[in-house]
């Protein structure tokens, strides 16, 4: 019974809300409206994703640490796939703050306590194996291009990424497979884990929505997706910094996404 609740959610009938038609102005206000929230409870904010610069930060050094350099950008990519589950607590924040209820720094923590949260722990546990999977993608791609030895330095690897064919072939291939993982992220999670938050509906009703959501407006997503992936990027810019302010923003905008595009 617990297993059928964390797919299918609290009711007998799947639900499948109406999916509207979005377009590059519903991006704009999602943006706009993210930030407003973000403005509103900044130090909330900041507190929770404090975290992933420190993260991201030390699986840097860890990375230079261990020879693994060729793995750097795809940890940084990597961002992109776990952002909704990263982002859950934010979701909570603006959810509170829409329905005009106390929107402390606190609450954030209240989506521990929703009935979806095994749903949402199941997903999470999805955007982790793609995010496993993404990593060794990458660094399959690297040694058979590269070869199975590691750079002696950072000058050395950028210089054989940037100045051989071998180097430019991992750019493109690399690239591409890195969009692959991203769209899949992007389809299964850009909605689902906002909607987990909002509603008891399961994982499967949540993901198929999810999908729905990206297949009845495929430009306007993947505009979405784009955005994304520059600001966490740019957020990532020096040493993970940015993210935290990226992070919030990211995370609030979603949310309003999510309201643009599913009827309530």
């Amino acid at each position: 019974m617990a297993t059928f609740h964390v797919i299918a959610g609290a009711s007998d009938t799947p639900q499948n809300p109406t999916i509207r038609r979005i377009g590059i102005g519903d991006l704009k206000q999602a943006l706009v409206r993210g930030w407003q929230d973000f403005a509103a409870y900044p130090s909330q904010a900041l507190f929770i994703v404090l975290i992933y610069p420190i993260v991201g930060f030390v699986l840097l050094q860890l990375a230079l640490g261990n020879a693994t350099l060729p793995l750097v950008f795809p940890l940084v990519a990597g961002f992109a796939l776990v952002g909704p589950l990263a982002a859950v607590g934010l979701y909570e924040l603006s959810r509170r703050r829409e329905l005009g209820l106390d929107s402390r720094w606190t609450h954030a923590f209240d989506v521990l306590k929703s009935p979806s949260i095994f749903a949402i722990a199941a997903l999470g546990i999805v955007l982790l194996v793609l995010l496993s999977a993404w990593l060794m993608t990458a660094q399959s791609i690297y040694m058979a291009l590269m070869g199975p030895y590691p750079p002696d330095s950072v000058s050395s690897f950028l210089h054989e990424v940037l100045t051989t064919r071998a180097g430019w072939m991992l750019i493109v291939i690399g690239n591409a497979a890195g969009f692959v993982f991203a769209a899949a992220a992007l389809t299964i999670g850009a909605i689902s884990f906002p909607m987990l938050v909002d509603r008891d509906v399961g994982a499967g009703a949540a993901v198929w929505t999810s999908i729905r959501t990206v297949m009845a407006n495929p430009l306007t997503m993947a505009v979405w997706g784009f955005i994304v992936g520059s600001l966490l990027l740019l957020g990532s810019l020096p040493f993970f910094v940015g993210l935290a302010v990226v992070m919030p923003l990211l995370g609030h905008a979603s949310w309003h996404l999510y309201r643009r595009a599913v009827s309530r």
